[in-house]
């Protein structure tokens, strides 16, 4: 790590204060939403948000490229961690997705997210030669499946779809050719077609049952009032906070929130209690916070210097926008129920630091968008000397 390469005027100040901005709207959301009894939990996303800035600061100073010499172990650990949450996860809500040490729980399928980013740039740059080349697309697509399959089966759902736009994005990013992304549409599409009819099936062996009937509330939620009661309560919410909202912690009785029709409200409704609260207004600054911030990693990557930081940035950028697409598209009920946090807001550890690690590695791609440092044209750690070919 030479500082030396670094000039402050490069630095993205602006996107660390549209994080910070979007974080302490999170740390508000939270302690109204758990009032009194989760005030330890508000220290605990208040530590978080310290503890993630530290690991951002680091990671844009570290030269990205360094970090991506590691590819294998990356995508080894990304492994090892999938595969032994499935047999040595905690289980909540007929799901295992968590580890726990000590009082805090450390979500695996949240940092897979970052680690594949890293590792398919890594990857994506090594072979870049060979991008245009079917072989090529089957083995990072054989590659992307493992950690896939490993996510779906805890079962998380709304992470898998998350890991698909990701993958797109990369590929996209990593200049994929214009006929291979028609070939595969039009294959795709079809497919995805008929695979929708039959997940739609009450018989299908592919989403469990909770997972079916989420779908049922959403298509048809008069005829599934147990399952459609979140989100029916979530828009209540929202529409009821009008323009002003009602106020932070308000004491209305009317207030959706208060009288706790609104279930985890920390975490996957965290924008119902915003629109509550701070009304439109506050929705709206939420939501053009999160494009900045995704359009602003975007933005980086076309600058890129090199084809890794453009999928870093790519990456990143999808990451944080189809995650907060989703979670707001659940809580107006434009999606069906899906739990999935709202980045930088949501209640959550796991995905707090991750998201602040992964755009620390962002900035620092911004830092050598004009002065690039050791292009990944080779690697200096090769554990069998061979690729794929």
């Amino acid at each position: 790590m030479n500082l030396k390469n670094y000039r402050l005027k490069d630095y993205d100040f602006k996107l660390i204060l549209f994080t910070l901005a979007l974080s302490t709207i999170g740390v508000f959301a939270i302690s109204s939403a758990m009032g009194e009894a989760g005030a330890d939990n508000v220290k605990k996303q208040i530590g978080g948000i310290i503890v993630g800035s530290v690991f951002m600061i680091i990671a844009s100073l570290i030269d990205y490229h360094f970090i991506l010499k590691f590819w294998i172990p990356i995508y080894a650990f990304t492994i090892v961690i999938l595969f032994f949450v499935i047999f040595g996860g905690e289980t909540t809500n007929n799901a295992q997705r968590w580890f726990r040490i000590g009082s805090i729980r450390f979500q695996p399928s949240e940092l897979s997210k970052l680690l594949l980013i890293l590792f398919f740039a890594s990857f994506i740059m090594k072979y870049k030669e060979k991008i245009g080349s079917f072989h090529l697309l089957l083995v990072c697509m054989g590659l992307f499946l493992v950690p896939f399959f490993l996510v779906y089966k805890q079962p998380d759902l709304s992470t898998s779809i998350v890991l698909i736009f990701i993958f797109a994005s990369i590929m996209f990013a990593g200049g994929i050719k214009k006929r291979i992304i028609l070939i595969t549409l039009l294959v795709t599409v079809p497919l995805g077609a008929v695979f929708i009819s039959y997940i739609l099936n009450p018989d299908n062996e592919v989403l469990e049952e909770y997972q079916l009937k989420r779908i049922y509330g959403y298509l048809n939620p008069e005829d599934y009032p147990d399952i459609a009661y979140q989100q029916n309560n979530s828009i209540t919410a929202i529409g009821s906070g009008m323009l002003e909202g009602k106020g932070y912690k308000n004491n209305e009785i009317t207030s959706v929130k208060n009288s706790n029709f609104i279930s985890e409200a920390e975490t996957d409704f965290i924008f119902a209690v915003i629109g509550e609260e701070f009304g439109f207004r506050g929705s709206a600054v939420t939501i053009i916070l999160l494009f900045l911030i995704s359009l602003g990693c975007l933005s980086v990557g076309i600058r890129a210097s090199d084809t890794a930081g453009a999928v870093i940035c790519a990456g990143m950028g999808t990451f944080i926008g189809m995650q907060g697409f989703m979670n707001i598209g659940v809580a107006t009920f434009l999606l069906p129920n899906t739990g999935i946090p709202l980045p930088f807001v949501s209640y959550g550890l796991t995905s707090l630091v991750t998201l602040y690690s992964g755009l620390g590695v962002v900035l620092n791609v911004r830092l050598q968008v004009k002065h690039s440092v050791n292009p990944l044209d080779d690697f200096t750690i090769n554990f069998n000397g061979k690729g794929p070919y």
